[in-house]
């Protein structure tokens, strides 16, 4: 609707924030039933014709109250079904970053062997969001080949999931001290002969997509997030590393057994445009499961023998204290402050979504850009909504 057809000289429209439209402007909704919001997203567009002046994101539309949920529940135990719907693309990461808030609650160390599944389970399920975001972004931009390609390796990883412990989703897997299922005998034959066959495609992914002249010109030079805004807005995963800022936890704030690992951060550095823009966030997720795979391949022949649950507590009732534990998920930095009062369920439980703070930034970098380049750049971000929203 055009902004000067209801209000007047005294009752300017405004938008939903309360800014004053101009009379050349118009407000629009994206979403929230938009297949290119990528969830009940809705984004309120300010446009002049078909520039972008401002957006205002409009969240909610799935949230669940994880956090009360969870502090509702007789054991702490409980409470991971509740974690493996906050990212469900996700939901290896969303495990274990809460099992380590339980763990240095409670002060357990769990067993070597544990801790080399863990990564392992972590980078695969690294790989298996990259493609599915990879994928979708392709989709969104117009390329239909690749988003098939990226789905049939991800059901790939989505196999091993169901041989370990019988899911494809929601894992309930990663337990404070502990995993639910030990690895099958088979599990380590397959999950090498998986990257042997995976890399490889890579090359194909870029082929197809990566350096194909259109996806470069829908994605390159858009949505430009320079460093010290990605900072400034506690942006974190790819969406900083896209930036050009070498940050990841798993490096700068180890966790589990990472440090034994070699490996390296994959930054945007302008590539093809300018640094910080949709293809370089691209292009990080893209060179990220290459290192997913050199980390799972180094994990892969080193596990040790030993029970996955020696440490499991039979019972949960730590010292009244509290806890803050971070860890890096495919979106970012995923953080738990976790809050005992001496009982056997949780005072309080704080998620710290990576989307939620990535998505803040979307204002800063859709403004003067076209509307149809608000697609490839909220593509850009990642964002799943049972995390945003929770």
């Amino acid at each position: 609707m055009p902004a000067d057809s209801t209000g007047t000289a005294d009752t300017p429209l405004t938008t939903s924030t309360g800014r004053k439209i101009r009379r050349e402007e118009m407000v629009l909704n994206m979403g929230p039933q938009h297949p290119s919001t990528h969830g009940v997203l809705r984004l309120e567009l300010v446009v002049d014709g078909e520039i972008v002046v401002d957006v205002i994101p409009h969240i909610g539309y799935l949230h669940r109250c994880f956090e009360k949920h969870s502090e509702a529940m007789t054991n702490y135990q409980q409470v991971i079904p509740y974690c493996d719907r906050l990212d469900y693309l996700a939901s290896m990461n969303m495990d274990w970053a809460y099992a380590l808030a339980g763990e240095k609650l409670l002060g357990i160390e769990v067993p070597e062997r544990v801790e080399y599944i863990r990564v392992i389970m972590a980078e695969l399920q690294r790989i298996a969001s990259h493609l599915l975001a990879l994928g979708t972004y392709g989709l969104d931009v117009g390329a239909f080949t690749p988003f098939l390609f990226m789905f049939r390796d991800r059901e790939k990883i989505l196999d091993l999931f169901e041989m370990t412990c019988g899911a494809r989703l929601l894992y309930n897997y990663i337990w404070i001290g502990g995993l639910s299922h030990d690895i099958p005998p088979d599990f380590v034959t397959k999950t090498k002969e998986f990257c042997r066959y995976f890399r490889p495609n890579i090359k194909e992914f870029n082929d197809l997509l990566t350096f194909n002249e259109i996806f470069i010109k829908r994605t390159a030079n858009i949505g430009i997030l320079p460093a010290d805004v990605a900072v400034s807005y506690a942006c974190s995963g790819p969406m900083l590393r896209g930036s050009g800022v070498k940050f990841d936890l798993r490096k700068d704030d180890p966790y589990g057994i990472y440090d034994k690992f070699e490996w390296d951060v994959p930054v945007g550095t302008g590539e093809v445009g300018t640094v910080g823009d949709c293809w370089d966030r691209y292009m990080v997720r893209m060179r990220e499961m290459e290192q997913s795979l050199n980390i799972i391949e180094q994990a892969i022949d080193r596990i040790p023998e030993g029970d996955v649950k020696s440490a499991v507590p039979r019972r949960i009732r730590p010292a009244a204290g509290d806890v803050y534990v971070r860890s890096e998920s495919p979106r970012g930095e995923i953080g738990f402050y976790l809050v005992s009062d001496g009982t056997g369920s949780p005072y309080r439980l704080k998620a710290r979504s990576p989307a939620f703070v990535n998505l803040s930034v979307c204002p800063e970098i859709c403004r003067g850009y076209m509307i149809a380049d608000i697609v490839a750049i909220v593509g850009s971000v990642d964002i799943v909504l049972g995390e945003v929203d929770r």
